[in-house]
């Protein structure tokens, strides 16, 4: 099961705003809120300034469910088709191809509110500094408000080119001189580490949910973060082994003496990496959450529905007692980091088959 706490967002949205003063908040909640579910989002996130998202469809689904407040469609229009539709919702548009602003012009629409993408460094999205400003003169020309954007490719490293400091060089010497509009440029990264780089509006995404944005939970000890999600099941099954043992497929793992090794019910299926190494952290509990847990090591392949556990430090464990794959007493990052990926892509992967309990 993976249980999302609303309260735990609520408060790393507070933290967000005690690290970003003034600056306005877009939520980012792409990806099923990165796995964390809409319809958590937006109740966690309810004091939220405004919501940034991928697909217009989510967009629809917040202004149905009653969200009044600003949506930005991150990757502004896929289709030309879509701006009526973006148009009705009262959704802001980011512009990063020559093709969408075409499609401005010839729509006319020019109660859209635009936030126009430089490529600064990143060189993924948005426009070349000459370009980005003969583009924003031809949108301004039209009678659209149109806003200023860019993206950090490396906040979260000191040893990466572009920095920081030469993507803000960039975008600082774009922009002057053109009429006023507001900019858009912290994401969680910029947010906790270069708060001199922030923007009118900032963009905080994976550290709403209490998941560091380098991989390694203990760089984000001092914003006071709280994990959103805990993904738990329980042991069901425990094997005694001998001295020789091999445990799963490929006998991957061996026992070097008599162990207890408990069976639980998690596998690839429901989103745990398959390639997770023995001595992967698993926690392991009483029948509670409130039971006080130890870390058992994963210990063999892990497989479709199950992983299997070394019950060494839990003796005392039972079927029927249940297990955190990552959540409150264990971080996502420190799960991810021994499969050499980063909490993003677990809590995105979460399976659909697996129940979600919104709390």
């Amino acid at each position: 099961m993976a249980s999302i706490d609303t309260t735990a967002l609520e408060h790393n949205l507070n933290q967000v705003r005690r690290l970003v003063g003034n600056a306005h908040i877009w939520s980012v909640v792409k990806a099923r809120a990165y796995g964390h579910s809409l319809r958590a989002a937006l109740k966690g996130l309810s004091k939220t300034d405004g919501f940034a998202l991928l697909d217009i469809d989510d967009a629809r689904w917040l202004r149905e469910q009653g969200w009044t407040g600003r949506l930005l469609l991150l990757e502004g229009l896929f289709r030309y088709e879509d701006l009526a539709s973006a148009h009705d919702l009262g959704c802001d548009l980011v512009v990063h191809r020559e093709e969408q602003l075409d499609w401005l012009e010839d729509a006319k629409k020019t109660s859209l509110k635009l936030f126009l993408k430089l490529n600064s460094g990143m060189n993924r999205l948005g426009f070349l500094p000459e370009a980005y400003r003969l583009a924003f003169h031809r949108l301004h020309a039209l009678g659209y408000s149109v806003n200023h954007l860019s993206h950090f490719a490396n906040a979260d490293r000191v040893d990466r080119s572009p920095s920081v400091g030469d993507q803000m060089e960039c975008f600082t010497q774009t922009i002057e001189g053109l009429p006023s509009g507001e900019t858009c440029l912290a994401n969680s990264a910029a947010i906790l580490w270069h708060r001199n780089a922030l923007g009118d509006w900032v963009r905080p995404g994976i550290m709403l949910l209490g998941i560091s944005p380098t991989g390694i939970a203990q760089d984000i000890a001092h914003a006071g973060l709280k994990p959103v999600m805990t993904l738990s099941s329980e042991i069901i099954a425990v094997q005694d082994l001998k001295a020789g043992d091999c445990v799963g497929y490929g006998g991957r793992y061996q026992a070097k003496q008599a162990m207890r090794m408990g069976v639980v019910a998690c596998g690839y299926a429901d989103g745990y990496p398959r390639h997770a190494p023995d001595g992967s952290p698993v926690w392991v509990y009483g029948k509670s959450l409130e039971q006080t847990g130890v870390i058992c090591p994963l210990a063999g392949q892990v497989s479709m529905d199950m992983i299997t556990v070394d019950l060494t430090n839990a003796p005392w464990a039972q079927v029927g007692y249940r297990v955190e794959l990552w959540g409150r007493h264990l971080p996502v990052d420190d799960v991810a980091i021994k499969s050499q990926t980063i909490g993003y892509e677990l809590v995105c992967a979460i399976a659909p088959r697996v129940p979600v309990e919104i709390i």
